[in-house]
């Protein structure tokens, strides 16, 4: 069996919805942090010119027909991944919050083959990241049930700053979850033996637009989640 190479080709695959006020600034960083690095853009059926701008920064840009949602969207990403032989992949939010500088952080544990799964998380650290309040009694209760359930502690699973290595990029490229896909993927990844580590780093607001996250949407997302998981959990191993 062969060994990850030294320098693996690496993708960043940046999800986009209606992202045009930062998706350039989010490309030209990762330009700048990674100058190798192949990026492509799943335009997530945007209703502005995301599409346009992430093609005039210089990124590939995928556009699906119509608004399919994250997971969908970094399906799509994982399978352009898969078949253009890439051997890690990293998710960028197009919206700013993930600093691509940090990339590098997420990389010596794949390529060390540690790991096959690296997720960014604010949470690990105290490093100036501000949370809504009512969000992060989610994301802790959230955290605690998957923890519970995989026997493996989580901080920070709807963390979309996210390295994989190829034997996880054929796995998502198969069987990514459509609804929530951070937190659902991580039963995934324990079912399959997809091993997972966190890394603590830093986040930034939002380059521009608006979350679409308000208090309300956080608790009915938590309790939609929760009850995803123990389906997943109650499913055959995938495959």
């Amino acid at each position: 069996m062969s060994k990850t190479p030294t320098h693996p080709r690496l993708l960043v695959m940046i999800p986009a919805y209606n992202e045009e006020d930062s998706l350039a600034k989010v490309i030209g960083d990762v330009k700048s942090a990674l100058p190798n690095a192949g990026i492509v853009v799943i335009n997530d059926g945007s209703l502005d010119n995301t599409a346009q701008v992430g093609k005039a920064a210089g990124a590939v840009v995928v556009s699906l027909p119509h608004n399919l949602g994250i997971g969908a969207a970094m399906q799509t990403a994982f399978i352009y991944a898969m078949e253009n032989g890439y051997q890690i992949a990293v998710q960028v939010d197009g919206d700013g919050q993930h600093d691509p500088a940090e990339i590098a952080q997420l990389l010596p544990r794949l390529i060390n083959q540690e790991c096959d799964v690296v997720i960014g998380s604010r949470y690990i650290e105290d490093r100036g990241y501000v949370t809504p309040w009512q969000r992060r009694i989610g994301i802790i209760i959230l955290a605690h049930f998957i923890s519970l359930l995989t026997g493996k502690k989580y901080t920070d699973p709807t963390s979309g700053f996210r390295a994989s290595n190829r034997k996880t990029i054929e796995f998502c490229a198969r069987n990514y979850p459509s609804d929530y896909p951070e937190p659902e993927a991580l039963v995934l990844f324990r079912k399959a033996g997809i091993r997972v580590c966190e890394k603590p780093v830093t986040m930034n607001a939002r380059y521009g637009g608006m979350s679409s996250i308000t208090p309300l949407r956080s608790a009915y997302y938590m309790v939609k989640v929760m009850l995803a998981i123990v389906i997943i959990m109650l499913r055959r191993k995938p495959k």
